[in-house]
């Protein structure tokens, strides 16, 4: 099933689906290892630096073979794709799914650049994700605002074709200061106004319950990454303070398994099964 198709079924279910970051062999096991526990489909997702860090064939087939090893329905991606020729390498290669994140651009320019990528994207049979609006990244402004306006999501979808839109609703990427105050109810406007699969980046931290009325009122897609970084790295940190162990075969699987318990709850929370 294509990943545009799984989309569909699961926003006629009101269900979400989680989509994860991984960064190298331990996380990617951990993220699997949750989602077959739960019986949970997943979204692998790589950005840019993972993939200058691993090598994109390299990236690419671990995560495919890992897929099949552990039986789990899940989909390869993209995450926040800098360029047409980046996204264009991606689907050469294998990937189910790119994101083209032109959202810093005038509308325009992100207009263009995306259609540019969904026209690409046609001819792999493959699911292409936007990004509309200010969501905060690593290093920025997390105090301004630039949410995603109905009518301009409306405008985007039909003169791009884009499948999903990830929208800047209050979140942002990293951790929060504090609680993120998520506009609910313009997530709600948003899901009128456009019939593309919406999508959340910046969940990490964002309180469950929040997380599961995203879901309620339209979200489909919740983006992980810091998290997961945070807690394999923080258990590790706490692992090696305590011994002088050079097995890495001997440590990481500490570090794995929380992981493995942070992602199932995340599935519980995002799947959102009543």
């Amino acid at each position: 099933m294509k990943l545009q198709e799984k989309f569909i079924e699961l926003r006629s279910k009101n269900q979400g689906i989680l989509a994860t970051n991984f960064y190298n062999f331990e996380t990617l096991e951990g993220v699997l290892r949750a989602a077959k526990a739960k019986n949970h489909p997943i979204i692998l997702q790589l950005t840019k630096s993972s993939i200058d860090y691993m090598g994109l064939p390299v990236a690419y087939s671990l995560a495919k073979s890992m897929l099949e090893y552990h039986d789990v329905e899940g989909w390869i991606h993209l995450d926040h794709g800098d360029s047409y020729e980046l996204a264009a390498k991606c689907l050469d290669v294998g990937f189910d799914s790119v994101m083209i994140d032109a959202s810093e651009q005038p509308f325009d320019e992100n207009i263009a650049i995306t259609r540019k990528v969904v026209q690409l994207a046609k001819n792999y049979g493959a699911n292409v994700e936007a990004e509309l609006g200010y969501i905060a990244k690593l290093g920025q402004n997390k105090d301004e605002t630039g949410f995603t306006q109905p009518q301009e999501a409306k405008e985007f979808v039909d003169a791009t074709g884009v499948n999903a839109l990830a929208i800047a609703v209050g979140t942002a990427h990293g951790f929060y200061d504090s609680e993120p105050k998520i506009d609910l109810e313009l997530i709600s406007q948003i899901g009128e106004a456009t019939d593309a699969t919406l999508v959340l980046h910046g969940s990490s931290g964002v309180p469950g319950k929040t997380l599961t009325e995203a879901v309620d009122r339209g979200i489909c897609k919740i983006n992980l990454a810091t998290e997961i970084k945070n807690t394999f790295m923080q258990t590790l940190k706490t692992k090696l303070a305590k011994n002088d162990e050079i097995d890495l075969r001997k440590v990481f699987p500490t570090a794995t398994s929380k992981v493995v318990e942070l992602v199932e709850q995340k599935l519980e929370i995002v799947r959102n099964q009543k």
